[in-house]
């Protein structure tokens, strides 16, 4: 910036003025946006669709439901092997030799086969569970595997759960995940799940995890175009535009190194955190605090005002 540019900007201003009330201008602001804003509200409805609760995944894809139950009570479900903060069962997201998941620990301990199944059926009427869940208990780890497995196994076969033919291989998991299943359909799993932590039904951790081990979630989110390779946290449910300032999150995890990357969200939030600081310290940028003098596209902004000032 030269001497005379510098000068005319310290200079007293001069020229014509008028009084302003800000808080005028900031009251009838507010007044105008929220009459705005209730108004859409009251026309459009929100853009969210309604939440999905356990019971209408136990009413629309039951198969799926008792398949997840099945997975959870052999532990192969994604809550199963997640890691922090739920449970051990693995390392986690890393950054290079940092391990943050796991250093963060684990803050929210889950159980899936104790917390989704076991638990729930202390609620269930059937006469059958008790005896179920005391033969469960009582069989060894490996016993237990076992038999959620050949269940499993048998599901996937048969296509469907209600195809499933009763066989002894599976022991009591086919009575404890009907059971299960009749508690979702008649909607007493979602409450059971949402107080498991505190008494008041806030806390929906625990249904969550349980649906979004399965595959009927998936699905809705497949629909709505909510996946990662679908540029999904773009994406808003419906047909309402969504968070275009999330382009470049999502644009992320559609190149390599990244799409392909198990630690792709630990790697992407150090890379956008990188740039972020580039732009804070770009004044103290070598060449790069130069640019605006290279490329002067302020003074075609600012023209009027060096027309005048002779700059």
């Amino acid at each position: 910036m030269s001497t005379k540019e510098r000068n005319v900007d310290l200079a007293k201003w001069s020229g014509p003025k008028r009084p302003y009330d800000l808080v005028k201008e900031l009251v009838i602001a507010l007044v105008v946006v929220t009459l705005l804003i209730g108004a859409c509200a009251a026309v459009f409805g929100s853009p969210d669709e309604r939440a999905v609760t356990l019971q209408q995944w136990g009413q629309n894809a039951p198969s799926d439901f008792v398949a997840t139950a099945t997975g959870e009570l052999a532990g192969s479900t994604i809550s199963a092997g997640y890691g922090a903060p739920y449970n051990d069962a693995a390392e986690g997201l890393t950054l290079g030799p940092l391990k943050l998941q796991k250093w963060a620990g684990i803050t929210i301990p889950v159980n899936p086969a104790e917390d989704f199944v076991l638990k729930p059926l202390k609620s269930s009427i059937d006469s059958a569970v008790p005896t179920a869940v005391a033969t469960w208990s009582a069989a060894s780890a490996d016993q237990q595997a076992k038999w959620a497995e050949d269940y499993a196994a048998a599901i996937e076969k048969a296509g469907d759960s209600a195809k499933v033919v009763e066989d002894a291989a599976y022991g009591p998991v086919p009575v404890m995940t009907a059971a299960l299943l009749h508690l979702a359909q008649e909607g007493s799993l979602d409450g059971l799940l949402t107080t498991e932590v505190t008494p008041l039904p806030s806390d929906f951790t625990m249904p969550l995890l349980f649906l979004a081990d399965g595959g009927y979630f998936d699905e809705l989110g497949a629909q709505q175009h909510l996946h990662g390779d679908q540029w999904g946290m773009m994406n808003e449910t419906g047909s309402y535009p969504g968070q275009s300032w999330l382009w470049m999150f999502s644009f992320m995890y559609q190149i390599e190194p990244f799409k392909s990357s198990e630690n792709a969200d630990s790697q992407i939030f150090a890379m956008l955190f990188l740039l972020n600081l580039g732009f804070i310290f770009m004044p103290k940028l070598p060449l790069i605090n130069r640019l605006p003098r290279l490329i002067p596209f302020h003074r075609l902004i600012w023209r009027r005002y060096y027309r005048e000032n002779n700059l």
